[in-house]
């Protein structure tokens, strides 16, 4: 079973709604009897809003089996990670959004969703055996992924359909070629970093996000690795602490130091392509990206990565967690199909699909047990085996929070400020007191 470091509360309520058997009582008697139709809105249409994600590439290809399945046509769309937000706040903002189906980022996302109630409570419709499919298997869905999806006042107003997790890529034709091991600390990577680190050859040791915003899961990464998160069990910050200014002078030595040029600027996207083009011996990201790896027409190092669990920092092991959730904009006319598609997202084909060709990290656990999930995956046995770690040591990775934005904003832009050459502290401890009276006046509210 996933551990996760999540706040005693958020389990308590969770749990109100989770019984220990996984799934609400209605929902396993419906796997006896039902009347449950797939063709049930046959004819209807729904419009969904996905995030860009290889997952959802995945979900877009086989759009037609949800339509062969249920008779329902499916205009979907995917529009990348940051305008994706925006217009999620804007159109529920409106009270009228324009789609029926739509993720959102649970560690960004969520305690705005919660706050302006965008989505359905799902629940009625998990208990309606009419509704949801016998097969559904509600109790397969780990316990942290509905945590996750589970708000404070008890609502459940997503699914998790993905948990991504941390971890350190890692060229390992330039290991071998230096003769360096893969690292077995935090304060390892940076050593390791400065032997692979060849200018004159355009290979840098080490790549990772710098762009504002984007940059600040690195940092909490690296955090998490002195056993502390951004707020303390109190909601006091933590952000300028010893421990907190010892991670950001490593994400600062690593991006700083042994990065490639022009990294002040990289998100996701940017790093991704300097390791497949060979031009970075380690990056630090997450498992949504991992099938490009091993792709030849993506990846000039196809078959040549390395998957390496998140070296262990000073106090604790971790890997930060960022979930997705898949939920059903309360405005929409089109509820019940809607909740079949959420239903067909979720199915166990579905979701062992990702974990096998690597689009995405499954929130259900069945795909994890599948030996032929392993064996037909494009991606090595490597991988699996640092996903089921990765698993055990798996903490959130970011702060449950409203104003994520401006948390990742205040410190993204300290951390962008570090890689050009500002000192971690005084950095921290401005973005710290910037910070602190947005918090308090959103806890407030």
């Amino acid at each position: 079973m996933t551990t996760f470091r999540i706040s005693r509360r958020r389990l308590m309520q969770a749990a109100a709604i989770v019984p220990i058997l996984g799934a609400p009582a209605i929902v396993r008697r419906a796997n006896a009897q039902s009347s449950f139709d797939w063709k049930r809105y046959a004819g209807e249409k729904i419009d969904v809003a996905l995030t860009k994600t290889p997952r959802n590439d995945y979900f877009q290809s086989v759009e037609h089996e949800f339509t062969e399945l249920t008779g329902i046509e499916v205009s979907s769309e995917q529009i990348p990670e940051q305008q994706a937000r925006q217009k999620q706040v804007i159109e529920f903002a409106s009270g009228s959004p324009t789609f029926d189906v739509t993720n959102i980022s649970l560690a960004v996302m969520k305690r705005l969703a919660g706050k302006g109630q965008w989505l359905e409570d799902l629940r009625p419709m998990l208990d309606d055996p009419e509704q949801t499919a016998p097969d559904f298997d509600f109790a397969d869905i780990s316990r942290g992924g509905v945590a996750f999806s589970t708000q404070a006042d008890g609502r459940m107003d997503t699914l998790p359909c993905s948990l991504d997790y941390f971890l350190l890529y890692y060229n390992k034709e330039l290991f071998e070629q230096a003769g360096v091991e893969f690292p077995t600390s935090m304060d390892d990577i940076v050593q390791v970093a400065a032997k692979l680190t060849k200018p004159e050859n355009n290979v840098y040791g080490f790549v990772s996000r710098g762009l504002k915003n984007a940059n600040v899961p690195v940092w909490m990464n690296l955090l998490f690795g002195q056993d502390i998160d951004a707020l303390d069990a109190g909601g006091k910050l933590m952000t300028d602490t010893d421990e907190a200014i010892w991670a950001a002078n490593l994400y600062r030595t690593l991006n700083k130091d042994y990065a490639p040029p022009g990294t002040i600027g990289f998100n996701w996207s940017e790093c991704q392509t300097t390791f497949t083009q060979g031009y970075a011996a380690m990056w630090l990201d997450s498992t949504a990206w991992a099938r490009a790896m091993e792709d030849p027409a993506k990846s000039r190092i196809a078959g040549k990565v390395g998957y390496g669990v998140m070296p262990a920092g000073p106090k604790a092991s971790a890997s930060a967690i960022f979930a997705e959730g898949i939920g059903i904009a309360r405005g929409s006319k089109k509820k019940g199909p809607a909740w079949l598609y959420l239903q067909w997202y979720l199915n166990k084909k579905n979701q062992s699909m990702l974990v096998q060709t690597g689009a995405g990290s499954s929130a259900r656990i069945s795909p994890f047990k599948d030996p032929a999930v392993i064996e037909n995956s494009p991606l090595p046995r490597a991988y699996f085996d640092m996903l089921v770690k990765s698993i055990d040591i798996g903490r959130p990775g970011l702060p449950d929070i409203i104003p994520v934005t401006e948390f990742r904003d205040t410190f993204g832009v300290a951390l962008t400020n570090m890689i050009g050459g500002a000192e971690a502290a005084p950095e921290l401890k401005a973005a710290t007191e910037a910070f602190r009276p947005i918090l308090e006046k959103s806890e407030k509210a």
